[in-house]
């Protein structure tokens, strides 16, 4: 007589379980059904709205003035321009950073203030950074410019290519270092020829996915480059960037400039995209 009451317990908590299952999936396929609707919701109106404005006039002409026609080439121009100036300037010094956390200060005391460091700044808001440079840079210079720009994008790089590089190395195995240590190998020769060779693609990863980030960047450029209409090459002074200027032209009240903002979103939007899957790739090569 004992034995029924606990069957009967057993299958209760059974069905209560399968049913806690049952929901617990539902809810998660209706998220996942959410976040698809409004990625494709996203991407049907960029293409509906911004695929008729793909023109050879948008990569040659620069931005118009307010009722006339042009192209995008000075914001093209100058996005390409800062962006190259802070990945090139973020990228060896996250790398670096990272790689001292992960190699040669592992057990440091000051690692994990370096790290909590890095995690404030990862999480801190772009508008943040760029008030800050434009304390640091643009007021003691006198103005803005394309290198107040590229200092900020280059500080939204730092943390994020330090954590990936730290956490692709913490997953070299340490047998590895052994083996090169055993022959008598330099800790810095371990590093550049095991460690990052192991940890390659995870970096690029990293690197990568940085760009994707600064590449739609608009807040700490309004501190720091301004913008401009016209075309310029001079990092002394404001540059155009298409983040600003879709910032601008989409809240104008003239068509032809709605429409640039348009079509500028959808380059961005391509650039990223193309980014990201150059990570995914890279990713999966290396599960591979």
């Amino acid at each position: 007589m004992s034995m029924q009451p606990d069957k009967v317990r057993l299958r209760s908590l059974s069905a209560r379980r399968r049913s806690a299952n049952v929901l617990f999936q539902s809810l998660c396929y209706i998220a996942t059904a959410l976040g698809l609707t409004a990625l494709f919701l996203i991407l049907g109106s960029l293409l509906h709205n911004g695929l008729g404005g793909v023109s050879l006039r948008v990569f040659t002409e620069n931005t118009p003035g307010p009722g006339s026609q042009g192209g995008l080439r000075n914001a093209i121009v100058g996005s390409a321009i800062m962006t190259v100036l802070g990945v090139c300037v973020g990228t060896p010094i996250g790398i670096l950073a990272g790689t001292f956390m992960a190699e040669y200060g592992r057990y440091n005391r000051v690692t994990p203030i370096v790290r909590f460091i890095n995690d404030i700044l990862l999480s801190a808001p772009s508008i943040i950074i760029g008030l800050f440079v434009y304390e640091l840079v643009v007021v003691p210079m006198g103005g803005f410019s394309a290198l107040a720009g590229s200092a900020a994008l280059a500080l939204i790089v730092i943390p994020v290519v330090v954590r990936t590089t730290e956490d692709m190395l913490l997953l070299v195995p340490n047998s590895l270092r052994e083996a090169a240590a055993s022959i008598g190998a330099p800790r810095s020769v371990i590093i550049r020829s095991v460690s990052y060779k192991a940890a390659q693609a995870g970096i690029v990863t990293g690197i990568l996915l940085a760009i994707a980030r600064v590449s739609g960047e608009t807040a700490p450029l309004l501190f720091t480059a301004l913008g401009n209409l016209n075309f310029s090459l001079d990092l002394k002074g404001p540059m155009a960037s298409l983040p600003l200027i879709i910032n601008q032209f989409a809240s104008s009240a003239y068509p032809e400039w709605q429409s640039l903002a348009w079509t500028g979103a959808l380059i961005v939007t391509a650039a990223v995209l193309l980014l990201s899957i150059a990570a995914r790739v890279l990713v999966s090569k290396r599960s591979d």
